[in-house]
């Protein structure tokens, strides 16, 4: 059943106290959810700091994301001094219910690259070693063979290449090697350590010696609970989609801090223009100005050592070394 009260609640940094949500100043008192929103997007519209909806309407027993659908209007009232929003549900919705963020961004950057912490197992894995009609070179839907040791029960394969290595501007340490994706593959038969797949699906044309892994999960949903992080954090962007140099909008910027760091999955950043320096026209000492911030960023994919975030807001596009820290 449709829940008829949807409640907006902040959880304090220690997820065990609840305060008064700072609600814009410009912020509507009512609205209708249309195809193509977020919870995201209609957060940004109530709240100062949108990433404290944490699933944040409350149903009076449980934490849980609310089933929003195309049509529904929300109006905003105060109950104790708590701003809530009150659901009218459409009459009806053949509508699927809207997502907390956007999905596809996620989805197409997982599906296309791999990160490693070393090489080590890539140096081990089989790999190409022959192709159709001994050709150099194979395209989509051709036959290739492949040397090492296969598991038979598995079918199916990503085809690799190694990619570039991502290193901490400040430290210089290896944070993750990426492997580029070449295509997909189908083990057919085995005979000894010589292995024949068939190629499903290619971006480029495969080489010899590129390395077969098995097939990577289906990609992640973005995490439904935006968060701040649990701990001081301070970093900085050092990759950004398709080497390009400056990431906008629901694009994906690879930073170089991670678990370790004490990053979660949903933790929201604020990103900053590193402020430059200039030369005092009275003293001549040079003078940094202050850092710009810029937007905020969502991490969605952690490793040991660095993390993916999707930007949500950009009031310029993120550049490689923009710095990062807690919103």
């Amino acid at each position: 059943m449709r829940k008829s009260l949807l409640i907006l609640l902040l959880l304090a940094s220690s997820g065990l106290a609840q305060a008064q949500l700072a609600l814009r100043e410009d912020h509507p008192q009512s609205y209708s959810v249309a195809a193509g929103d977020t919870l995201w997007d209609i957060a940004t519209r109530f709240l100062d700091k949108p990433w404290q909806w944490p699933g944040l309407w409350h149903d009076g027993t449980a934490l849980a994301a609310p089933h929003l659908h195309p049509g529904d209007r929300l109006s905003l009232v105060l109950v104790d001094e708590q701003p809530r929003l009150l659901l009218e549900p459409a009459e009806a919705s053949a509508s699927e219910a809207i997502p907390g963020l956007p999905q596809q961004p996620i989805r197409d950057f997982l599906s296309a690259q791999r990160i490693l912490d070393s090489l080590a197992p890539l140096a081990t894995a089989p790999y190409v070693v022959a192709g159709s009609a001994e050709r150099l070179l194979v395209g989509n839907d051709e036959r290739i063979h492949g040397r090492g040791r296969f598991d038979p029960a598995l079918t199916d394969y990503d085809l690799v290449r190694e990619g570039k290595s991502h290193i901490d501007p400040d430290t210089q340490e290896v944070l993750g090697i990426q492997l580029d994706e070449i295509g997909s593959a189908r083990l057919e038969a085995i005979e000894d350590d010589i292995a024949t797949l068939h190629l499903q699906r290619v971006t480029q044309e495969a080489r010899l010696g590129d390395r077969l892994l098995p097939a990577a999960a289906a990609p992640a949903s973005a995490p439904s609970t935006p968060s701040e992080p649990a701990r001081l954090v301070e970093g900085r962007i050092i990759d950004t989609p398709w080497s390009a140099r400056q990431g906008g909008p629901f694009e994906v910027v690879t930073l170089n801090r991670g678990s370790r760091e004490g990053l979660a999955e949903g933790n929201i950043l604020a990103a900053y223009g590193v402020g430059e320096s200039v030369r005092d026209p009275l003293t001549g000492e040079w003078v940094k100005m202050p850092d710009e911030r810029l937007g905020l960023l969502m991490v969605f994919h952690i490793h040991d050592k660095l993390s993916h975030g999707l930007v949500l807001q950009a009031t310029r596009p993120l550049s490689i070394y923009d710095r990062v820290r807690n919103p």
